[in-house]
């Protein structure tokens, strides 16, 4: 099977990034950016014949409008490594952060592709928090309607179900990526341990990048869509759903973050996006287009047109 890491970067090859080297039954698109030290991980090119340095010089002769609209200094670069992955014929992406340092267990048990029988939990106001189900249910994923923090643990086991999988988000221990505001309040650091087996909802949840493989199917609607802050990948998430809606399932932890230094205030104001506007988005799925700005839809529609060029 084809499998397909991609990740984009700013840092020195972190103990993340050296650990993906060695996975060698799958291949590595490291997508460099402006201040990404190219030096570095063209070494790691020439060492692992299973990596692919992407430099933004390559980025740009590659793709050249969808480098433009995309821009410089973002975590949306990612996108140029999912087309790249695609268009090698990738069976399952994997997109991955650089400290999410990865166990011993990360990409063993893949659903992706598969029809699996799965416990489903019904969310009473429509809309599913993954961490609703944890120890830690305080918690909320980045991207939950915060209108609806309330009610999210009102959840129910409706039983297992047969699920087609096109995304299996696997849940992460450590510093995790959830809302700024809970991180500012909580300060969490987690272990799912009780998480064991893989679940599900049959309402719409969020799900990010950090830590999640993909079917080759759900390209090109899936996107880390850039100029809407910190809703980039759960929106993309969001907008998945509505085109394979019943598809996601949630996983034990496979990684353990070790974040980068954050400024937390600064992660609050770029989720101001969401905060404002996740719920009416979600209330308007069919007509997602008149929420995102004219730069993101620009990007979407040359992302969508990118593949197999």
């Amino acid at each position: 099977m084809n499998k397909i890491i991609v990740t984009t970067t700013i840092n020195y090859p972190t103990k993340a990034t050296l650990l993906f080297c060695q996975k060698r039954d799958w291949k590595f698109i490291i997508v460099g950016d402006i201040k990404t030290p190219h030096k570095e991980y063209q070494n790691l090119e020439k060492k692992f014949p299973h990596v692919t340095y992407l430099s933004p010089q390559r980025q740009e002769n590659m793709y050249p409008k969808l480098s433009k609209l995309i821009g410089w200094r973002t975590v949306e670069r990612r996108n140029v490594g999912f087309i790249y992955a695609y268009n090698l014929k990738a069976e399952i992406i994997a997109t991955v952060d650089d400290d999410n340092i990865p166990y011993s267990t990360w990409g063993k048990d893949i659903y992706v592709g598969k029809t699996v029988s799965v416990n489903c939990y019904e969310s009473k106001n429509g809309i599913f928090d993954p961490l609703s189900v944890t120890k830690t249910n305080y918690l909320w994923h980045r991207g939950y309607p915060i209108e609806l923090l309330g009610t999210k643990n009102n959840i129910k086991l409706i039983g297992k179900i047969r699920r087609k999988v096109l995304v299996q988000a696997d849940l992460w221990n450590g510093d995790p990526d959830i809302d700024a505001m809970a991180r500012l309040i909580y300060k969490p650091i987690v272990t799912y341990s009780e998480i064991t087996k893989p679940y599900c909802s049959n309402v719409i949840s969020p799900f990010n990048s950090q830590n999640t493989f993909l079917s080759r199917e759900i390209f090109p609607y899936y996107a880390v869509l850039p100029y809407i802050g910190r809703m980039e990948d759960i929106w993309g998430a969001y907008i998945l759903q509505k085109y394979f809606p019943e598809s996601v399932i949630y996983c034990k932890p496979t990684v353990y973050q070790d974040r980068n230094k954050q400024d937390l205030i600064k992660n609050l104001e770029d989720e101001i996006i969401g905060y404002r506007n996740t719920l009416t988005f979600l209330s308007h799925l069919d007509r997602y287009e008149k929420f995102l700005p004219i730069a993101t839809k620009k990007f979407y529609e040359e992302y969508r047109n990118s593949f197999n060029k």
